[in-house]
């Protein structure tokens, strides 16, 4: 019997990456930037429509962090996170030497409460110290409820950076996630829905803005034939190379997505005829997720039912599962900062399972997951 593990969610080639790879190699650019980067940035636009400018960066932090400098963030500032994230959300905030202040989920789509939002602004404006950004979070391709939040933001002329890192290929009433706030961030880790081994991007709704990003991600060299340098830099570009893979990985980005809904459906069967378990799914037709990871909550007053003696089962069996992300606040590194909500996002933490969600799922693979839960729920 094949035993192998069956990973949470692994990368999966198209064939067509090394096409690209030996193209930079042979014109030995291999280095940041390059023919590769470009065409990844414009295919990346093409995809997520109009007015969409991308700039192709070494991670997804680095997006969050060039967006805040963008926006103006400074030592000091407050910006606004959502709680239930990964810590590269909030990391950006603090590299800026500025304050995050978190905010509660909601129970419908998981993401930042529209209602906290707003009391947070208001007490944070009612303290002297109106937020400078509001970091809102897709979580696991489920789309935030986008009218909610970016009301409040307009209200209050407060900018929303996108963090998409988990959505790419989501959508809120046919708009792709990633270009409903001034700026968006996508990341292309090897677990995503398509990988550039290590990457991510940024996505603005201005030329200007994508211009200033490149500038700031190639170590702000000033527009001289020496090295001269006004403003702070970072080495954030994009190599040749991993652009080179994220060209071959657009060719099955659709195919991506197909399966990983085709995995929710999978799940949704399983769960139908076990009533302690509670699969995320998205609000209502408005609302079109990747389901980059499907997530489960466990409500049951058996003790020994419990998203953590599940998780041990499948690993059991060489199947990776994983807790829902633990929220920033109740994280050591931000524990101190303020939390506006109260115990939503925790709730989930407790509840909640991610499991096996991968575009390479095979139906072995989904027979020996579905042998490991219907076994543990009998």
């Amino acid at each position: 019997m094949n035993n192998s593990k069956i990973y949470l969610s692994l990368g999966m080639q198209s064939g067509f990456e090394k096409e690209y790879i030996s193209k930079a190699l042979d014109d030995n650019w291999i280095t940041s930037g390059g023919p590769n980067v470009d065409n990844f940035e414009n295919e990346l636009q093409n995809y997520l429509g109009e007015n969409s400018f991308v700039t192709a960066l070494n991670s997804g932090t680095s997006a969050i962090h060039l967006a805040l400098i963008l926006l103006g963030v400074e030592k000091g500032d407050e910006v606004i996170c959502q709680t239930m994230t990964f810590s590269a959300s909030a990391n950006p905030i603090l590299y800026q030497g500025a304050i995050p202040v978190f905010i509660d989920s909601e129970q419908e789509t998981w993401n930042i409460c529209p209602e906290k939002l707003e009391i947070a602004i208001k007490d944070r404006i009612k303290k002297g110290k109106k937020p400078k950004a509001i970091i809102a979070v897709h979580l696991y391709g489920n789309p935030y409820k986008v009218d909610e939040i970016h009301a409040v933001a307009d209200r209050y002329q407060i900018p929303i950076i996108e963090d998409s890192a988990e959505a790419l290929g989501s959508s809120y009433k046919g708009k792709k996630c990633g270009t409903f706030g001034i700026l968006g961030v996508l990341s292309f880790n090897g677990n995503k829905i398509i990988t550039t081994s290590s990457g991510g991007a940024l996505i603005s709704n201005s030329k200007e803005f994508k211009e200033k990003a490149i500038f700031y991600a190639t170590q702000s060299k000033d527009d001289t034939v020496h090295y001269q340098h006004s403003e702070i830099g970072y080495n954030y570009r994009m190599s040749n190379i991993c652009a080179g893979v994220g060209l071959g990985q657009m060719k099955i980005l659709e195919g991506n997505v197909i399966k990983r809904r085709e995995n929710y459906n999978f799940y949704k069967e399983i769960f139908k005829e076990i009533a302690a378990v509670e699969l995320f799914e998205v609000l209502n037709e408005d609302y079109f997720s990747s389901y980059w990871l499907n997530t489960i909550l466990i409500n049951t007053e058996n003790s020994d039912k419990n998203t953590e003696n599940l998780r041990l089962a499948l690993e059991a069996k060489n199947i990776e599962s994983r807790p829902l992300w633990k929220p920033m606040h109740l994280q050591p590194i931000f524990k101190k900062y303020p939390y506006y909500g109260t115990t939503v996002a925790e709730n989930l933490f407790k509840k909640g399972l991610c499991l096996p969600s991968g575009s390479n799922l095979t139906m072995y693979d989904k027979n020996r997951i579905r042998e490991v839960i219907t076994t543990f729920f009998k």
